[in-house]
């Protein structure tokens, strides 16, 4: 199982765990609830979105990160099709984080934003 499978087979336990927000509105809500630990971008979200994204997140200091994966992949994971997921706990956000960091030099994520908390 390479890196992309990994993250993927992981952002369909944290849906199952009810951990993820997923779409905009969604996401919004959750960082203004204060539940969101870190909003995951994929990598074909429109640049409208995503600045919206960014900036709602940079608002209520929570880091972003692309996930480098396609909405579609994304789709096939977790059963929505979206561009943009709030991740609602902690520990699951720590693990993607260090999932993405490992697939970083395979050119598989790219940091768009982070804000320390």
């Amino acid at each position: 199982m390479n890196e992309k499978e990994r993250l993927l087979s992981f952002l369909g336990i944290a849906r199952k765990a009810q951990r993820l927000s997923m779409g905009a509105d969604a996401a919004k809500e959750a960082l203004q609830k204060g539940k969101a630990r870190l909003v995951l971008l994929a990598g074909d979200l429109s640049p409208r979105s995503e600045r919206n994204a960014r900036a709602a997140a940079e608002e209520y200091r929570t880091p972003v990160l692309s996930a480098g994966v396609s909405m579609d992949e994304i789709a096939c994971a977790v059963g929505k099709r979206t561009g943009i997921l709030a991740v609602n706990d902690a520990g699951f956000a720590d693990k993607l984080r260090a999932m993405l960091a490992m697939a970083a030099p395979q050119g598989m994520s790219e940091e768009v934003d982070s804000i320390d908390v």
